[in-house]
């Protein structure tokens, strides 16, 4: 798809954060960009701050009319999968005759002709890629970037390098929409069962993985987490954390006053020493894909180890709201039970004698029945459980699937549903030395709230 002489871009969606990112680039080349999102959030509210005009009305009447009245050949729309294909103002884009694209093919169009460097996997691939953004702009090279989070070194989801042939993006599987890339180095971090509403089954998104593994050339290189096989044609290595027969992987792995410090080995030679702030074991394996990603762009060792020591995350993943001696709150997007596991696990890795608290959103009723057992277990290692209504997101209510559902099956004693209004009554009634709250919804309204009465109840 040619996108020049196109001056007017409208979205549909624009506050998720794919979007935004779409948005945020489409701005800062001077195109006229503006679009629709059924509630305001953060990311909206940023977006009109940077100039961006955004609505929350589906109705056609909405659409700014110098959008409306623009010629067919300079105008785009853009719209989420997750937007209904009933919505309105959608309907009538169409029937207008505009030309009007999924953000996969705003993407692809963007990053077609770059050498596009993709991770992918159902857990860890908008650390992985926020990393190897930040690791890219920060040696010689520099690289644009769209990332599913805001990475807080860039306190963005996008990174515009106008000169750079080099592009670093988050692979989404959701609705296979990471087949449209081409990648030349490619990482794949999990593959989870996971979207079994768009895949159906497993084996359905794992082969949907493995063809994206296949979009690698020859001279191109996957990385892939040690255990995932693929057939592909692309060289290979394989990555995982204290491994004795991966191709890279880490070597007297520890945790020192917070941070995490692991020698990196790859297919037998020692490459040298990293220390990371960013916590989490998985993240330190994130980190290996990412050194694997920079490695095959030249940079060097010492680039690359300067590089993660400033590495400062991404919010909401393991993001510390509170982080006192006598008072820690941490804040993660986590939706999935691997996820929820891990967040808890490096929790307990650096508190050992800490009681921990979680507070959890399910996302999604189709998720929450598929998968219902594992979270069980997941939030099971909690010491607490505080639970909330699931957000639905996108899907109708599925009959007898409820927080209550999940709830019961938790292997708890403290636990216990609350109501967002509570929550935060609740959780001061727990006074909890580690809290940690755990959603893809919008649990996120509630973290300032809650480190707010912390703060104050702390005074």
């Amino acid at each position: 798809m040619n996108l020049s002489g196109i001056h007017k871009v409208y979205f549909f969606g624009i506050g998720g954060i794919g979007m935004s990112a779409l948005a945020r680039y489409f701005h800062q080349l001077g195109l006229d960009v503006a679009g629709y999102d059924r509630t305001p959030s953060q990311l909206t509210s940023k977006l009109k701050a940077e100039g961006i005009e955004v609505n929350f009305d589906a109705a056609p009447e909405a659409i700014p009319s110098r959008f409306v009245d623009s010629p067919l050949s300079e105008m785009l729309v853009v719209y989420t999968p997750a937007i209904p294909e009933k919505n309105e103002g959608l309907g009538f884009c169409r029937s207008r005759g505009f030309n009007v694209i999924k953000r996969s093919q705003a993407l692809e169009a963007i990053v077609g002709q770059k050498r596009t460097y993709a991770v992918a996997g159902t857990h860890g691939k908008t650390t992985t890629s926020s990393m190897v953004a930040h690791l890219l702009n920060q040696g010689k090279h520099s690289a644009t970037a769209f990332l599913g989070g805001i990475a807080t070194n860039f306190n963005s989801n996008l990174v515009v390098a106008k000169d750079s042939d080099m592009a670093v993006v988050e692979a989404d599987e959701y609705d296979r929409s990471f087949l449209r890339l081409r990648p030349f180095v490619a990482a794949i971090t999990s593959v989870d069962a996971d979207h079994l509403d768009i895949y159906g089954n497993a084996e359905s998104l794992r082969s949907s993985f493995e063809e994206f593994a296949q979009l690698v050339p020859k001279d191109g290189l996957l990385l892939i987490r040690e255990g995932i096989e693929m057939k592909v044609e692309a060289p290979v290595w394989t990555y995982a954390v204290e491994s004795e027969t991966a191709d890279l992987t880490t070597k007297n792995l520890r945790v020192e006053d917070g941070a995490y410090l692991f020698e990196v080995w790859l297919k037998g030679q020692k490459l040298g020493e990293i220390i990371m702030h960013y916590p989490g074991r998985h993240n330190a394996e994130n980190a290996l894909a990412a050194i694997g990603m920079a490695l095959h762009a030249n940079m060097s060792w010492e680039e690359i180890a300067e590089g993660l020591k400033t590495f400062l995350g991404v919010k909401r993943r393991f993001e510390y709201q509170i982080r006192r001696e006598d008072r820690v709150y941490i804040d993660d997007y986590a939706h999935h039970p691997t996820e929820i596991r891990a967040c808890v696990n490096s929790a307990k890795e650096l508190y050992p004698e800490k009681r921990i608290t979680g507070v959890f959103q399910p996302h999604l009723y189709s998720r929450t029945r598929d998968f219902s057992d594992e979270f069980a277990e997941s939030l099971s290692e909690l010491n607490d459980l505080l639970l909330m209504d699931i957000y639905p997101a996108r899907e109708e209510p599925i009959e007898g699937v409820d927080s209550q559902m999940l709830l019961n099956k938790v292997r708890l004693v403290n636990k216990k549903l609350v109501a967002p209004e509570n929550l935060v009554e609740e959780v001061l009634r727990l006074s909890p030395e580690i809290l940690l709250t755990m959603g893809a919804g919008d649990i996120d309204r509630m973290i300032e709230p809650l480190k707010n009465a912390l703060d104050e109840e702390d005074e």
